[in-house]
């Protein structure tokens, strides 16, 4: 197979931040990017979750909570420099029948969803900007993907909700606006794909290292990167 050739040139070694990276994807990701040479801080809220899984991993910790100004303030002076930052951290939120569905149902799964990468990636931003390589990515999901959602082939188009799916829609478009306002950051969104975690109680048919290629390859782009796109394991998605 012939690849791209921004596909070849994975050999950044660099400074990586994953919010919500003591378990499941981020926790994965975060091992296959220090085993490929990279520097690695977890960043978690909870502080002896996120030290044990630094611990385990040889990564650095910093305790991170991306619904919290402060939090993140705090995160930006402890990391000092950044070249990679990853937003990892979300919530799936309450899956409830839609008729139930009201704004309070929203708020918590927003708050985290969206308004914690803006929040974060505002704040990080400066740092990235000294970066040689400044690299973002935003994981999303398949439910976040108008094409997807619609396409009867696919198990996302079986599922009605009107929180977690609404929510990486934003972060979709949010991408689609930070790659047009920095055009010197590679930054793009992937999905995992439906991958075995504690999202789904382990249901999914991909193992966690299948559910982490797309952050792990998109996390290692050059400066001939692609930017502003949708991708899984697999390729370029539909928005």
């Amino acid at each position: 197979m012939v690849f791209p050739a921004w596909r070849t040139k994975l050999l950044y070694m660099s400074t990586i931040l994953i919010t919500g990276a003591n378990r499941s994807l981020g926790f994965e990701a975060a091992r296959r990017l220090i085993e490929a040479g990279h520097d690695v801080w977890i960043g978690a809220r909870d502080e002896a979750r996120g030290r044990a899984a630094a611990e385990t991993l040889g990564a650095r910790f910093v305790q991170l909570d991306v619904t919290d100004d402060a939090s993140v303030a705090a995160a930006v002076e402890t990391v000092g420099s950044l070249d990679v930052l990853v937003n990892n951290a979300g919530i799936p939120g309450d899956f409830v029948p839609l008729p139930e569905v009201t704004v309070e149902h929203l708020k918590p799964v927003f708050e985290v969803n969206v308004y914690g990468p803006v929040r974060v990636l505002q704040a990080f931003r400066p740092l990235l900007e000294q970066s040689a390589n400044p690299v973002v990515v935003n994981v999303s999901s398949g439910m976040g993907s108008i094409g997807v959602t619609n396409d009867p082939d696919r198990i996302e188009s079986t599922l009605h909700n009107l929180t977690y799916g609404p929510s990486k829609t934003a972060l979709n478009m949010l991408t689609t606006q930070w790659a047009k306002a920095y055009p010197n950051f590679r930054i793009n969104v992937v999905d995992p794909g439906y991958t075995a975690t504690d999202f789904n109680h382990h249901s999914g048919p991909q193992t966690v290292t299948e559910g982490t290629d797309a952050i792990v390859e998109y996390a290692q782009l050059g400066p001939d990167g692609p930017t502003g796109g949708y991708f899984d394991r697999h390729g370029e998605l539909p928005w």
